[in-house]
């Protein structure tokens, strides 16, 4: 990453929910900050607010759908670049990654074994459908 988008100095402070957005682990500065807010986002395993500043070699931890990634800061990015150049303000421990990685295999079964159809089904099978699932 060139010098000119980030900081890595030891003193140099970034929002939480800016650096969220910058490295690109939200789509949005608000969806960052609404998952501060509600404790998906944890700073040195502290709940802290989306104005709490960051620092480079602080440990974060962002709680998404069935698993948790464990982030270790390294720079503080000034923009909101390229995904290529938010990889590099992080750097995931080897634990979460197999988690990460564990999760998205067995969503990928879990889908490879649901029964597809090639077309939309009928009313008649959407009844059926429904209950099965148990929601009528």
């Amino acid at each position: 990453m060139p010098a000119s988008h980030s900081q890595t100095a030891p003193g140099a402070t970034q929002r939480l929910d800016l650096w969220l957005w910058y490295a690109r682990l939200f789509k949005t500065r608000r969806l960052a900050a609404h998952a501060v807010q509600g404790g998906k986002v944890h700073l040195n395993d502290q709940r802290v607010k989306a104005a709490h500043v960051v620092r480079v070699e602080d440990a974060l931890s962002v709680s998404r759908s069935g698993y948790t990634l464990r982030l270790t800061v390294r720079a503080l990015p000034l923009r909101r670049g390229p995904a290529a150049e938010a990889e590099q303000c992080y750097e995931e421990t080897a634990a979460s990654r197999a988690q990460r990685e564990t999760v998205a295999e067995q969503q990928r079964l879990a889908a490879a074994c649901m029964p597809r159809s090639a077309e939309r089904p009928t009313r008649q099978g959407r009844r059926e459908l429904r209950r099965l699932r148990g929601r009528e």
